[in-house]
């Protein structure tokens, strides 16, 4: 694993919230920790209501791990754009990703652990 990136299963149960709506529970999250940034919560795919989440045609790219699809949320209420992504093929040294999404932290948009 690169030495920057660290990857552990999240304590306890963690939500996704978005537009008023629990659309991700899990006590299977994990947390990616990269240098000195704040940690994310991963959540199995599994776990995440995907009826919410559109595929959306944004990318990116990381060195450390690969090629980044996106997702929006869509609410009753607003669309997130490119709120969520997941490394379909991540690289090896940070496989356990894979089958996993993340959530960006915006307005109307919460990751918390309850």
């Amino acid at each position: 694993m690169h030495k920057h990136i660290t990857i552990r299963p999240a304590d306890g149960t963690w939500v996704v919230r978005a537009g008023g709506a629990v659309i991700a529970e899990s006590k299977n999250a994990l947390e990616l920790t990269e240098g000195d940034r704040p940690g994310v919560i991963y959540f199995p795919r599994g776990d995440v209501a995907m009826a919410f989440l559109d595929t959306s045609d944004h990318s990116s790219e990381c060195p450390h791990k690969g090629t980044a699809s996106y997702y929006d949320i869509v609410s009753k209420s607003s669309t997130y754009e490119n709120a969520v992504w997941s490394y379909e093929s991540p690289k090896d040294d940070v496989s356990e990703i894979k089958g996993h999404l993340a959530f960006a932290l915006q307005d109307g948009v919460a990751v918390e652990q309850v």
